[in-house]
């Protein structure tokens, strides 16, 4: 429900009143009891966020598996040599 400030026009009383907006404007002020009440315009109200970790709940991405990440390394391999040497050289520990 929205806040709303009033002024009486008559005594000058100023004060909020939290009301739903299908709500009828008042009219009686209730310093004085004149009906000289006027609804002042707001200038709204911002977001207010409020807690800690609001960020890290909310948006944060979740992490990737350890199977989809593309920067885990690949084990090196020598490439074998051109003429074939049959598994009985320095290339094949």
């Amino acid at each position: 429900m929205p806040t709303y400030e009033y002024e009486c026009s008559a005594c000058g009383h100023a004060f909020e009143e939290l009301q739903a907006m299908t709500d009828k404007k008042l009219n009686k002020c209730p310093k004085c009891g004149k009906n000289k009440l006027d609804r002042l315009i707001g200038g709204g109200s911002g977001m207010i966020f409020k807690g800690s970790g609001f960020y890290e709940t909310d948006y944060k991405k979740k992490s990737a598996p350890a199977s989809d990440k593309k920067d885990s390394p690949k084990p090196a391999t020598t490439p074998a040599p051109a003429g074939g040497c049959g598994g009985g050289c320095s290339c094949h520990p």
